[in-house]
């Protein structure tokens, strides 16, 4: 029987991306959040009779809402703290610019504005984020009628955006405090954490399937949450509690199981089904605080298994040091005889050796567990909290990305700013405000963002239409902004649904703070914006175009042969390699998201990052026997032909690649290897 053939595989990317949308469980806690956020503010505003004040609060609530997504407690303050103060700062900004200047130097400041925004939105999500906040804020400052003056908007918003943070500090997720788990603050990191044990059992479980590229890539992206969970102001240098000691600890485990993992994916060689089954029970002690029970050991019977084993035995001691007493390994070993068919026993006697090291290193021993001290490393280097330096920030808004970033926004945004003026409508900060979100790539394709925000704009002005119409005012206005912040974090799935949602709240609130209604002209300077932002788009620009997938590109390649030359290099320092080899990864999965975007664009578009897709899917390739080649390393000290000959093939075909993509041939050549 023929498979069913899907409609994105019939349609052209530009058309299937808009019409894709993402899945997963609803987020209730981030539903209940959204509901005590905007519409219980604006509620004491109007009560207390500063309505005016309480748009500017909902409207912090709402733009915070945006960015609230699933994650740890400590990561939701830097992002949603950041671009809150950063639009705070274009509050002030538009607020002051536009009560000084007239139309052409407030366009030309808001142009400024979009130019540097736009080249700090190519730095990454949260920075991304602050962007949109300062320039949507800026507009609002700028043509919103509202009496206060700018310090005092810019404070009330960042009142709305600060409730929304105590709500995702204080409130607990739903399940959390009936859960086995001592300390609910932490949920989202022993989520997080308990993920990349999960994916680490799936790629086990894939290995010499179809599945397995895959895998590795949800391990990846696995690590990168874990990565962000752990990672914020709560996390310093010493823990300050037991559970987030047991967390961190617990994540640095995770490393060299899901290097052993890689590298037997790369072998190719399927695992018996038991081999993913002590990762597994991993995850579930971190979720639940719980003793994980004998994990059974793999068969030694290559690098890879080897270095599974050991990582495992490693884990079971950074479990035990975090509260979970040894005695049940020993315990199980003998319920189970201590075969190596189930591995209890060669667990027990590993772990038993160990302790005996590690208790003649108290004594003044000088051979501690190369893995446990690696670890210690991992945590004391700060590998969970990814930062960028001046340098590299500066490097990144100047580079190719940043400078192609920043001339579309600064371009959209002016242009919109000014065209808007010269209409001279009482909502014409809308059109700048709009042509913001539609023109960041990091919110997917261009034709794809313009053909959602159009669709989502016109049925949330029809919605809000008949409901002005119907409900008795102020209180069903209110009442509509709590609903509406309830449903963000459930629309942002797809740009539509969130664009007909924030259409519906944004139109509740201008009615509220006193002005008329606006559906139809919202409609109007929606698809005005969509026009300008498509006509901007496609213009040509300075330089070479795909500035933002070439630089994500050329971040990956940097990452990728670092981390080959410290493998090569014979160093014994296990904690900078997993931090190199989490940074190339995590540079490999930005380009590829990329990358993926770019392909998404109209022809005209995605034909400058052709080629890419191929040098990105080598450099995987590379990261990936360069897994192997540590491993191997580990085990006997040298390198086999295998290893060596596709090392040297990749590097060739990926000389040849960068050169076909136009990115220049730079690289690591053959010669450089063998010599290495």
């Amino acid at each position: 029987m023929p498979r069913p053939v899907s409609v994105s595989a019939v349609l052209p990317p530009w058309l299937a991306h808009a019409l894709r949308t993402q899945r997963g469980p609803v987020p209730w806690n981030a539903v209940v959040r959204g509901a005590l956020a905007a519409g219980p503010l604006l509620l004491a505003a109007v009560l207390a009779g500063r309505e005016s004040l309480g748009v500017v609060a909902a409207l912090g609530a709402m733009l915070a809402g945006i960015n609230d997504r699933p994650g740890s407690r400590r990561a939701a303050v830097h992002r949603l703290g950041v671009p809150a103060l950063a639009g705070a700062a274009g509050l002030v900004v538009g607020t002051y610019a536009g009560q000084q200047f007239g139309a052409v130097p407030l366009t030309l400041i808001l142009t400024g504005l979009g130019l540097v925004a736009g080249a700090v939105s190519a730095v990454g999500p949260v920075a991304s984020g602050a962007g949109t906040q300062l320039l949507v804020a800026a507009a609002i400052g700028a043509g919103m009628p509202l009496p206060e003056p700018g310090w005092q908007r810019a404070l009330f918003f960042l009142a709305g955006a600060g409730w929304l943070i105590v709500l995702r500090l204080a409130l607990p997720t739903p399940g959390a405090l009936t859960s086995g788990a001592s300390d609910f603050r932490f949920d989202g990191e022993r989520v997080a954490v308990s993920a990349v044990y999960d994916a680490i059992a799936d790629l086990l479980g894939a290995v010499g399937g179809g599945d397995a590229g895959a895998r590795r890539a949800a391990l990846t992206a696995a690590l990168d949450h874990a990565q962000d969970a752990l990672a914020g102001p709560r996390l310093r240098r010493y823990a300050s509690s037991a559970a987030e000691r047991r967390l961190r600890a617990q994540y640095a485990a995770a490393l060299p199981l899901a290097e052993a993992a890689t590298a037997l994916a790369w072998s190719g060689d399927a695992l018996p089904a038991r081999t993913g089954e002590g990762p597994r029970r991993l995850a579930l002690s971190v979720r639940t605080g719980e003793p994980c029970g004998p994990l059974p050991a793999p068969a030694r019977s290559v690098a890879g298994l080897r270095a599974l084993d050991d990582a495992l035995l490693h884990a079971a001691e950074a479990f035990d040091r975090g509260g979970i007493k040894t005695g049940w390994n020993t315990k199980a070993a003998k319920e189970n005889g201590a075969d190596k068919e189930n591995g209890a026993g060669r667990v027990t006697e590993a772990a038993k050796e160990t302790g005996d090291k590690e208790a003649a290193a108290s004594s003044g021993a000088s051979h501690p567990n190369p893995l446990n001290h690696a670890a210690q490393q991992t945590q004391q280097k700060g590998l969970h909290a990814r930062t960028l330096s001046g340098k590299a920030f500066l490097r990144t808004i100047t580079g190719s990305g940043g400078r192609e970033y920043g001339f579309r926004v600064a371009l959209c945004f002016g242009a919109s700013a000014a065209v808007a003026q010269a209409l001279h409508h009482v909502h014409w900060y809308w059109l700048p405000a709009t042509a913001v979100f539609l023109v960041k790539p990091d919110l997917g394709p261009l034709v794809s963002r313009v053909l959602n925000r159009a669709a989502g704009t016109v049925f949330g002005a029809v919605l809000f239409a008949a409901l002005a119409a119907l409900l008795p005012q102020p209180g069903g206005l209110v009442a509509v902004v709590a609903v509406c912040g309830a449903l963000i974090p459930v629309a942002t799935r797809h740009f539509a649904a969130q664009t007909a949602v924030v259409t519906v709240l944004v139109l509740s609130l201008v009615m509220v703070g006193g002005e008329p209604p606006a559906s139809w002209s919202r409609i109007g300077e929606t698809l005005l914006a969509c026009a300008i932002v498509l006509i901007v788009g496609h213009l040509p620009a300075p330089g070479q175009r795909g500035g933002n997938v070439r630089a994500r590109l050329e971040a990956a390649t940097d990452a990728a042969h670092a981390y080959l030359g410290q493998v090569l290099s014979g160093a014994d320092d296990r904690a900078a390699r997993w931090a190199l080899r989490r940074e190339a990864y995590r540079t490999l999965a930005e380009a590829r998201a990329a990358i993926d975007r770019a392909s998404a664009e109209l022809p005209t578009l995605a034909r400058h990052t052709e080629g890419t897709d191929e040098v990105a899917a080598t450099l995987e390739r590379l990261v990936d026997t360069t897994t192997a080649c540590a491993v191997h390393l580990d085990d006997t000290g040298r390198l086999t032909p295998r290893h060596t000959e596709r090392l040297a093939t990749l590097l060739d075909e990926l000389v040849e690649q960068r050169e076909r993509a136009g990115l220049g041939g730079e690289g690591k050549g053959p010669g450089e290897l063998r010599t290495a």
